[in-house]
């Protein structure tokens, strides 16, 4: 028993993928929509598991490092390739140390565009 919450927000950067034979090799951007899914089974003493406006201010803030920037040169992505579900595992690692520890990240989403995303999540 317990909830689940999700907020979405989205950042604009480009990157290039590694080591790949195709268009994605070259530079490129997206516009990638986020999706952090937390779940918990305490709520605080007004009734909340975690306030939207904290979880919003969260995701903002670990989205503002990837921001208008070409990833490959932000770490871990100087090393990682940038790849959707690198970024989602980021987002997802990088969130996680911001919460309450009654609450725990339970999947980050990343859309690269309208039709594709990857979903990182941990058992």
């Amino acid at each position: 028993m317990g909830w689940i919450l999700r907020v979405i927000d989205s950042f604009s950067a480009a990157h290039f993928l590694r080591e790949y034979q195709g268009a994605c090799e070259n530079l490129h951007g997206h516009n990638w929509r986020v999706e952090l899914e937390v779940v918990g089974d305490e709520l605080d003493e007004t009734g909340l598991l975690v306030d939207f406006k904290r979880l919003k201010a969260v995701l903002k803030e670990v989205l503002d490092v990837l921001d208008h920037r070409l990833l490959n040169e932000i770490p871990p992505f100087d090393r990682v390739n940038p790849s959707s579900e690198n970024i989602a595992r980021f987002i997802f690692c990088e969130a996680g140390k911001r919460l309450p520890e009654s609450v725990k990240v339970k999947s980050v989403a990343v859309w690269e565009s309208d039709r594709a995303c990857a979903v990182y999540f941990e058992d």
